[in-house]
């Protein structure tokens, strides 16, 4: 896939501009610096994101099930939780029937918390989005989402 354009305007190589898998980690940088902008005004991190939407979504995990589905290590997670249970975003709680086990749950100024942050994400993503109009959106998502599920399924079997 050559590019038409002999000289971009951005002054990147047509090469790289060629290259999806370029153009996905560009534009990707790009997102994640603008979204931890937001996050870090207010002292938190992206996995903090991650967290509080895991437990809006699927309710009260273990720790170290949150651990797998996140994909975080489980002394950043730790750090997370604690961090979290300090604001009163998240409540931990000892299983009486096995005290190792740890389970979180959001509370909920924590789900709180997660919409305004949700409503912040959404905000980067217009703006990163803006030159796509609404259809053309769509189709990205549903391309992106195809890719990560097709990433997965072979995550699974590898």
């Amino acid at each position: 896939m050559a590019s038409d354009d002999p000289a971009p305007s951005d002054g990147l190589p047509p090469t790289l501009l060629d290259l999806t898998t370029f153009l996905l980690a560009r534009i990707g940088r790009t997102a994640r610096g603008r979204l931890a902008e937001q996050l870090a005004e207010r002292d938190l991190r992206l996995w903090d994101l991650a967290v509080l939407a895991a437990l809006a979504d699927f309710g009260p995990q273990a720790q170290r099930d949150l651990v797998q589905r996140l994909g975080i290590d489980p002394s950043d997670l730790a750090k997370v939780a604690d961090q979290l249970g300090a604001a009163g975003y998240v409540e931990r709680t000892r299983d009486q029937r096995d005290r190792r086990r740890v389970s979180v749950s959001v509370t909920p100024a924590g789900r709180a918390l997660l919409a305004d942050l949700a409503g912040q994400a959404r905000a980067v993503q217009d703006e990163l989005l803006a030159p796509l109009d609404a259809g053309e959106r769509r189709t990205l998502w549903e391309l992106l989402l195809r890719v990560h599920h097709g990433l997965e399924e072979r995550r699974g079997v590898l």
